[in-house]
Order: structure tokens, then sequence, then C-alpha cells
């Protein structure tokens, strides 16, 4: 679907029709084997996607909705404090009509809550968010939020915060290429692979397809030509789990110049390593003599991939087809 130019994006916004008029084009004219569950597992997925997709918009949604809350609480607690420190400054007329709360006769001894009078009163406000009064009263003034709210607020922050770390909750980013240019018996360093490495997974797929047809054979069942989707789930449920069919589709036409021309391949391995330049472009640059082998061949892209014996397990390359279609019309117009 990635060589037909289908993103993630493209089959969300797509209806079942459509979604069904994609799978027909795959079996009958690119001739892939989709078996019955597959077909489901798509659409599946694409659902799956589409869900994702409106949770993550709902989470949003809620955390603007929490954010304005929050700020409208502080901006009411704001209010009540103003209050709070406003109403401190009663008159002497309030304090002599509640003589239980603002004994105005209260000595230290008789203080209450043996706080010890002071000559002026003073509002001390400590971290803790309490007030304490040192005078002839006591005043509360009531806290706004308490430990176990400060914790969970704490706690929402941390989370939004890790919610918004790049590549998290679902959000699209550019996926770098798992492979670097590297000469022919080079080892590459770092957490990237060089391209022997991947070479050397095609190797493997070809052995699992074996492992696939012998036990096929075992079961009397149809047994698979090509490496297809029975062949990745083998070897995904075998441990090979770093074998999946996009990553091994996407290099094809590379690892083909590699069984064709080798020499070439070298070649061409080793000027992309002088200049620099990316697997992306290396990639691209391994078409050009395919399609060059295609024209000494009459253009026949498929009989050169079926008589290769390691390449004759592999699907001819979508676009490699419609390379050699391009050359080939403005030779013959």
């Amino acid at each position: 679907m990635t060589e037909m130019g289908f993103t993630a994006n493209t089959l969300v916004n797509m209806t079942e029709e459509e979604i069904e008029d994609l799978m027909k084009t795959l079996v009958e004219i690119y001739h892939m084997d989709l078996l019955i569950g597959e077909r489901y597992g798509i659409k599946s997925a694409i659902r799956a996607e589409k869900k994702r997709l409106q949770d993550c918009l709902e989470m949003q949604r809620l955390e603007i909705l929490s954010e304005a809350e929050r700020k409208r609480i502080l901006h009411d607690d704001q209010n009540t404090f103003a209050a709070a420190m406003t109403s401190e400054g009663t008159s002497k007329e309030l304090r002599a009509n509640d003589p239980l709360i603002f004994p105005e006769s209260t000595s230290a001894d008789h203080a209450p809550m043996n706080i010890a009078s002071c000559k002026d009163s003073t509002l001390i406000l400590q971290n803790s968010n309490q007030a304490q009064f040192c005078g002839s009263g006591l005043i509360g003034v009531p806290e706004h939020s308490s430990e176990s709210d400060e914790r969970k607020a704490d706690t929402n922050k941390q989370k939004r915060r890790r919610s918004k770390e790049p590549g998290e909750d679902g959000e699209d980013r550019p996926r770098e290429h798992p492979f670097i240019v590297t000469e022919p018996g080079e080892l590459a360093r770092g957490k990237k692979n060089g391209l022997d490495y991947l070479f050397d997974l095609y190797e493997q797929c070809g052995k699992f397809l074996l492992e696939v047809q012998r036990i096929a054979k075992e079961k009397g069942e149809k047994c698979p030509t090509k490496v297809t989707n029975q062949v990745f789930r083998h070897a995904k449920h075998n441990g090979a789990v770093y074998i999946n069919k996009p990553k091994m589709r996407h290099y094809v036409h590379c690892y083909a110049l590699h069984c064709l021309d080798s020499e070439q391949s070298n070649h061409l391995r080793r000027l992309y390593k002088e200049r620099g330049e990316n697997v992306g472009a290396w990639r691209q640059a391994c078409y050009y003599p395919l399609v060059a082998i295609a024209r000494e061949n009459n253009w026949d892209i498929e009989g050169i991939f079926n008589r290769n014996e390691k390449l004759k397990i592999w699907y001819v390359p979508t676009k490699l087809r419609q390379l050699c279609h391009m050359e080939r019309s403005k030779e013959c117009p």
C-alpha cells in the first residue's frame, strides 16, 4: 500500500467501499495473496486507528476544559482570599459584638489555644497557607487546597507532560531509516544497521519460506511460492520480530541489484558512502541499474526476477514496473 502511494491518514479518511476497492486492486492487479482474515484485519486496523484519533481529540478537549476549570477555581480562590483580607480589618464594634471570638480582655495566660499576646496584631502567612494572629483575637483563614489536592495537581501535570512528549499518544513524527550506507564487509556502528545486515534479512526470509513450504506439504495445504504474509507471520512466530513486511518490501529492488549485479551494487554503496548520502538516496539510485538490466532483456522484468534463484521468491516492486514502463514508452512511443 505504501508503494501505491497510500498513507495512514489516507486510509483513515477512506470509506468502506473505497477500502474494498483497494483490496480488490491488490488481489487482481498486483497479485497479492490476501487471506480472508487479512482483509478483515486491514478493515479492523483502520477502524482502530480512527477510534484512536477520536480518543486523542477527546483527551485534548478534556485537558483544555480541565485547564479552564483550574483557572476558574484559582480565580475564585483569589477573590475569596481578598475578601478574607478585607474582613480582617473589622471595626471595634464588630469585636465588641462577638466577645467569644474576639475577647477584648483576654490575657496571655487565658488566650485561646495558648497563643501569646503581642503588641501589634500581625498577620503571618506561612507556606502552608495557614494564618496566625498574635493579639487580642484569632481569625482562621480557610485553606485553599489540602496536601492531597496539591499532590493530585502535580500528578496531573506530570501526566500531561508525558503525554506531550514527541512520539507518544499517537502523535505523528517522521521515522528515520533503520539503516546506514556501508561498504561491503563493513560493520555499522551505533543503533543503525549496515547494508550487509539488510541483505542477510532477505536470505533469512528465503529460509523461512522453505519452512512454511515444508509445513504446508506435511499438512497437505497449498504451498506459497513467494514470500507472502504467511511467511512473515511464521518468522514473527519463531522470534524473528525484526523481519516485517513493510521494511522488506521497501528494499526489494536494492536486494535485486545485489543479486543481479553485485559489482554495480558494491560500486553504488562505496560511492554513496563517500558522498555521505543517507540510505534513502542510495535506495533511489538502485532503481536505475535495474531499469538498464530490464532494457537489455527486452523489458521482461518479471522474467528477470523469476530466472534468478534468490529473486524468484519476491514480487517485483510496483515502482520498478512503472519505471520500466515509462522508459519503454519513451523508446517506443
